[in-house]
């Protein structure tokens, strides 16, 4: 594994965790939780409801499938799995998770970039505070379920473009596959 795909992975996993241990702040400094239980909630898995046509729409090669996590069974508060587009520069991983908008709004861990709307949803781009070399973006926005998250993580050595201007642009094309 390139020490690009660690570094990726161990980030990546922080920002799961982070939301998945509900490590946002309260107005009076207590930690929140999501109120939803993983077992409650069925979610949407992109690593096997996320169709062929829809990731190829979006210039990803379905064949470069890496599953970030994916539990063999039982409930899940997460399930994410990545793709690489054809100059295999950078990975999009499409997270699909239970919890909601405003816990990443609310996550300590990550910088809120900018607002920004993804098909008819609004939503957010964030990167996480300790990626200090900047080299992972996230278009989060909201669904039924809790939300989703398009995150692109760049890997190559070139010349970086702005990668959150590829999450927006990748989550747009893969948000009309992605249930509301």
């Amino acid at each position: 594994m390139r020490t690009a795909d660690v570094i990726r992975t161990v980030l990546g996993g922080a920002a799961v965790l982070a939301l998945a241990t509900g490590c946002g702040s309260g107005v009076d400094g207590t930690a929140t939780t999501s109120s939803k239980a993983a077992e409650d909630i069925p979610i949407f898995n992109p690593c096997t409801q996320l169709s062929d046509d829809v990731l190829r729409a979006a210039g990803l090669d379905p064949a470069t499938k890496r599953v970030i996590t994916d539990p063999p069974e039982g409930p899940s508060s997460w399930r994410v799995c990545g793709w690489y587009p054809s100059a295999h520069q950078y990975r999009v991983d499409v997270m699909s998770t239970s919890h909601t908008i405003d816990e990443a709004r609310t996550n300590g861990k990550v910088t809120i970039l900018r607002e920004v709307t993804i098909g008819p949803r609004n939503g957010v781009i964030t990167q996480d505070k300790s990626d200090k070399q900047g080299d992972s973006c996230y278009a989060s926005f909201p669904a039924r379920q809790g939300m989703f998250e398009v995150a692109v993580g760049w890997e190559s050595r070139t010349q970086k473009p702005d990668i959150c201007e590829l999450a927006v642009k990748h989550a747009q094309e893969l948000e009309p596959g992605l249930p509301k």
